[in-house]
């Protein structure tokens, strides 16, 4: 892969979590130069549309690592339209291609193709296909730090809200059957520190939110 990407100009879909900035990580290490990080929030800009996490903290994150944020602004419904539209502006800035963090979801994998295709642009998986465990394990060695921030309880207990992902989390998770990797939507994570950030984020615990089966952490900037 290095080979392929060295020098190349890409953007990150960025989510905030463990999988997108693996994936980023990954593709710096294999030379591309990385334009900056495209996260989707709700219609209001409160909530990233898919961990619920307050914009602020994910643009502490980007400013962290020394990268631009870029943001959409969409209802689920208008969501892939208005993914589209941000990659072409991408595009127009010169990127050639999207990283993404999927591992083996082929479904996702086809809709990320599908509309960096309309926008001109390459879709990049760099974790495609590898082993769910030992890329979360890889994660933690690489010494990134990680919260769980929302779960879905029909699949997991809301015990594991907010806790700090290591390898003893990992194997605590493994003895019940839950996948640490979590590809499933078990739960998502917040990235705090890794060797792509500068500084660590400076966070403060807020309320937990429930909303149907779906357990949340409001973590603040602090």
């Amino acid at each position: 892969m290095s080979d392929s990407v060295a020098g190349m100009l890409l953007a990150a879909s960025w989510s905030g979590g463990k999988d997108s900035c693996q994936a980023l990580w990954r593709m710096k290490q294999a030379g591309a130069r990385i334009h900056g990080l495209l996260n989707m929030l709700d219609e209001q800009g409160e909530r990233s549309r898919s961990h619920g996490v307050r914009p602020e903290v994910l643009a502490a994150q980007a400013s962290a690592m020394g990268l631009p944020l870029f943001s959409g602004y969409a209802s689920w419904a208008q969501y892939e339209s208005e993914f589209i539209a941000r990659l072409h502006d991408l595009a127009a800035a010169g990127v050639q291609g999207m990283v993404f963090g999927d591992i083996d979801l082929d479904d996702h994998r086809q809709w990320e193709e599908k509309v960096c295709a309309a926008a001109g642009l390459r879709a990049w998986l760099p974790l495609w296909q590898q082993s769910r465990e030992q890329l979360v394990r890889d994660f933690v060695d690489a010494g990134f730090l990680a919260r769980i921030v929302m779960l879905n309880t029909d699949m997991v207990s809301q015990k594991w809200l907010g806790q700090t992902l290591d390898h003893a989390l990992i194997d605590a998770m493994l003895s019940e059957g839950v996948d640490p990797c979590a590809e499933s939507g078990e739960f998502h994570t917040l990235v705090t520190d890794g060797p792509l950030f500068s500084a660590p984020l400076s966070l403060t615990d807020g309320v937990l939110r429930i909303d149907g089966c779906y357990a949340s952490l409001d973590l603040i900037l602090s």
